[in-house]
């Protein structure tokens, strides 16, 4: 942490500039984040000359802060369109170079997160949904049965584009993307509870209303007497329950990411990424099989 060689460009000009208006390097240490030794070594490096032995570095800072600025203004492109654009400005460096200068700055190429688009409304039924469940006891929360519909996908390996971003930066609006197409697939609905999860059912059709009442009536009820015997429990879908008895758990719109069945179709799905069905019947076979988190004996076409 305390090496000089660690320092990165940006870093070494904020040291450079602060040392120049006389601050002492306690204050240089505090405000570059970096320890007084690495600062003093630095500073006497440079003092001596022995800042400029080894290869001149072929960028200077002006064409770095552009290259840093290309990154910010569209998080998506990727290395080689950084490269071009930034060459094209007048720039001298190879791809290699471009690809050094922006790990220098702190970013990492990693596959984005997808993030629902929700209005200021939405999100206040949220925060305020959040705030009275936070009070919730364990036993309230066993009492909850989730369900949820999923597709599965024969291909698990098509990410997208990657996204430049620094560490803290996963859900900053300008590093989300809005989603992907899916090639073939099949819908599953599942459900979830402190007592275990319920069978899988294949969907056949579109999601209607009157399907969706069906697989309410034909699975769930059947599924929480199976994981909740006799005890009382609560659904968090609204439609067709409270004509047969079923208390509902109030649920903000929009708000997938806020479902915990949700994890449990992500680590399905991680799983099942070495796995290549290759039709429709195959995939079903896959989610059924042993050793996936969802796995039960039973499951409903």
């Amino acid at each position: 942490m305390g090496k000089t060689a660690d320092l990165t460009v940006v870093q070494k000009t904020i040291i450079d500039t602060l040392h120049k208006e006389g601050k002492p390097q306690t204050f240089i240490a505090k405000e570059d984040g970096r320890s007084q030794s690495a600062v003093s070594k630095h500073v006497n490096r440079k003092l001596s000359g022995r800042e400029k032995c080894g290869r001149k570095r072929c960028t200077t800072n002006r064409e770095n802060c552009s290259l840093e600025r290309l990154v910010k203004q569209n998080r998506f492109k990727n290395l080689g369109e950084l490269h071009k654009e930034w060459t094209e400005a007048g720039v001298k460096a190879s791809r290699a170079t471009t690809y050094r200068r922006v790990k220098e700055f702190g970013y990492s190429c990693c596959i984005p997160l997808v993030k629902p688009l929700l209005n200021h409304r939405r999100r206040q039924r949220r925060l305020t949904w959040a705030k009275e469940k936070k009070k919730w006891t364990v036993a309230q929360w066993c009492k909850v049965l989730f369900s949820d519909e999923s597709k599965f996908c024969i291909s698990f390996g098509v990410q997208g584009p990657r996204v430049w971003r620094k560490g803290g930066e996963a859900h900053s609006p300008s590093c989300l993307k809005s989603g992907v197409k899916f090639p073939q697939s099949v819908m599953i609905w599942g459900a979830m509870s402190s007592a275990g999860v319920g069978p899988l059912c294949f969907l056949k059709t579109k999601v209607t209303a009157p399907v969706y009442q069906e697989i309410l009536g034909h699975v769930m009820l059947p599924s929480a007497d199976q994981l909740f015997k006799n005890a009382d429990f609560i659904k968090s879908t609204k439609s067709w329950l409270n004509d047969h008895g079923v208390g509902v758990l109030d649920w903000p719109a929009n708000s997938p990411d806020l479902h915990p069945l949700e994890n449990l179709w992500g680590i399905v799905k991680r799983k099942m990424r070495n796995n290549r069905p290759k039709n429709a019947d195959e995939l079903k076979a896959t989610v059924k099989k042993p050793g996936l988190p969802y796995h039960l004996s039973s499951a409903t076409d």
